[in-house]
Parts: structure tokens; sequence; C-alpha cells
């Protein structure tokens, strides 16, 4: 069974190593890792993600469903830190902060952001944390 000390991995098309590299790293944040000809693999907020370079991908319509990943953050501090982070980097944003299911147990804060090759990530935070799962 999974325990803290192991780490979540994802793979994500990408079509311009170079422009990932910049919304992840410079924009987000996050640790570059390993850097190869084909992929970059980072330090995605305590997980790993990585890039894979598929010049020909091409996503269809854009839409947050049935296809996105990002983080859930159990303290609400972290969400702003994000948010704000966000305005002032100027990171691409798919879906702007809103409040989804209001005044239910599964209130929770979210906002969606757009990378180069528009993989959608979603990041959210719950007023009661029991939702988190």
């Amino acid at each position: 069974m999974r325990n803290t000390a192991d780490t979540f991995h994802l793979a994500i098309p990408v079509t311009d190593l170079a422009l990932a590299e910049r919304f992840y790293v410079d924009l987000l944040g996050c640790r570059l890792a390993r850097r190869y000809a084909d992929r970059i693999t980072l330090d995605f907020f305590g997980d790993q993600l990585v890039c894979h370079l598929s010049p020909d991908y091409e996503p269809g319509e854009l839409a947050l469903y049935p296809r996105h990943f990002g983080v859930t953050f159990r303290d609400g501090a972290d969400f702003d830190a994000l948010l704000r982070l966000i305005e002032l980097r100027k990171v691409p944003v798919f879906q702007r902060e809103q409040v989804r299911f209001a005044g239910l147990v599964e209130e929770h804060r979210t906002v969606v952001l757009r990378d180069p090759a528009d993989n959608l990530l979603e990041f959210k935070h719950y007023v009661d944390p029991r939702m988190m799962y």
C-alpha cells in the first residue's frame, strides 16, 4: 500500500519541452528533476509529473471533463498562495476561481489552469477536509 514516502506518477503529452518547462518550473514553481531530449521530469507539488514530447499531440476540444489533473490542498492558505502566484506570474487560467457546491458538505474553491499543450490542471480546497477523497 502507498505510504507518505511514495510518490504518485503522472505522464502527460506536451508539444514543446521548453514551453512546458517554462510553465511548470518558472510559472508554477515546480522543481525540474531531469531533462532528456524527449521528456522532462518534475516535482509537481510532491508528486512526479513527466512531460513527454508529443509534437503531433492535439487535445481536441478543450474541456475540463473528462480529463484533467491537479492538487487538492488540505490547507486553504496553500490554495490562497497559489492564487497569488497565478496572479503575480500571470499564469494562463482556463477557469477562474469559483466556489462549487456552495452550502453543501462538498463545498470547495477551485481554479483551472491551462498549460502550453492545453493540458488542464485543477487546484482546489474543500471547506471540510473529509471531502478530499
